[in-house]
Formats: structure tokens, sequence, C-alpha cells
């Protein structure tokens, strides 16, 4: 509940009415809706343009990339979503009430990354002796927003999941993640953590009320 709870903007103790109902929301969900991903690993090469994916023509500009994968000889490349159950569903709990789709919104972002973290799981068995960064996504920092098509066009995302980029490089459907995760023979900080890192941190209503999301 704790995620939910945060993309709630819930800080604090939560009111026990708010759990039980916000419980009865992620059992829906999760009783009806499971998290679908697709991932493939490439090789890094480095050049003028960044790390690039050896086989894809595909290099990651700016410096966030070339921070994160700066001792990585692999680099994995992301996608996971809950598809269009979850529309369905959202669009049932918003004919209901928009309260009670509010829930279910934040339960279904909680869901979609618990779906990225059971993918980094199965990378690490399929990777022993490798370590992980932390993953990060077009739009973070200063990698550009538009490589969403790139990572769905080489993961065959559009066919194997049904997901789409829009013209506005939205993801569709909406509970959608992509993300790059770099792997290197040694253990790897994480750098993609805390409000100094966060394009997000000047209007932060987290911060406002002086607390943290806790990423």
């Amino acid at each position: 509940m704790k995620e939910p709870l945060r993309y709630l903007g819930v800080n604090g103790e939560a009111d026990p009415a708010l759990l039980a109902q916000l419980s009865a929301a992620a059992d829906k969900l999760t009783g009806a809706v499971t998290p679908r991903y697709i991932w493939r690993a490439f090789s890094l090469a480095f050049g003028p343009e960044g790390p690039a994916l050896e086989g894809a023509g595909l290099a990651l500009p700016g410096a966030l990339a070339a921070k994160m994968l700066s001792e990585c000889a692999q680099a994995v490349l992301l996608v996971c979503t809950l598809g269009a159950g979850f529309e369905a569903l959202l669009r049932a709990e918003q004919a209901r009430g928009m309260a009670r789709a509010a829930l279910l919104d934040a339960c279904g972002s909680a869901w979609v990354e618990a779906g990225c973290d059971e993918a980094e799981a199965e990378v690490s068995a399929r990777f022993p002796g490798l370590y992980r960064t932390d993953r990060f996504s077009p739009g973070y920092g200063d990698l550009p927003l538009a490589l969403q098509k790139d990572v769905c066009a080489l993961l065959d995302a559009p066919r194997r999941l049904g997901v789409q980029v829009t013209d506005s490089l939205l993801l569709n459907p909406s509970k959608t993640v992509t993300a790059v995760i770099g792997l290197s023979d040694r253990p790897q900080p994480a750098r993609v953590r805390g409000c100094g890192f966060c394009n997000l941190r000047e209007n932060c209503q987290y911060r406002k009320g002086g607390k943290t999301c806790g990423a």
C-alpha cells in the first residue's frame, strides 16, 4: 500500500477507511490484470554521441546515459505494461465515481513498477555475476523522450505487447514503462535517486509539504 499512497500524495498515517478502499482497489486490479514485459540485452559501444547499442544503430545521448553506463559492457532495454485490460478496468471505475478511479489509477502505477521489478529480477537471473544500474527511462534527466519510439520499435512492443507511442511521445496504454538498465561486472551506485536529481524538484508538492516521495 505504500506506493499507491505515495502516488495519491498521502503523507504520514493514512485513514483506515482509505486503506480499506485502496486495498479493495488493489485486489480488484491484481486479480484482473498481470503486468507483461519484454526486454533485450545489447552490447555497448562508446562513441562521440554517447553509449550506443551495438547492432541496433541506436545511441543514447546525453550526460545521464553516459554516467549511468560508464562502467557497463551491456545495456538492457525494457518495456512493461498493464495493457488494455487496465484501461477497461479504469473506465469502469470512472463510471462509478472519480474517487474510485483515482484509487485504481494509483494502484496501477504501483503495479506496473512491480512488473518492472519482476523483469529486473529475471535479467539478474539471466546474467548471474553482473550488477545492474538503476533503471532509467526516456524523459529522465537529459535522455530524450523521443527515444520511447526507438525502444518500442527495437523490442517490437507494438506487436508483442500492443504498446504504441503517440505523436506527443506518450505511451499507450497509459500504464506502460520503458527503461534502460546497465549491466556491469562491478557493483553500481544508486545514481537516479533523491531530490537533487529530479526534474520536478522545483514544483514538487511533496517538498512543499516538507516531505519526499521516497524515490
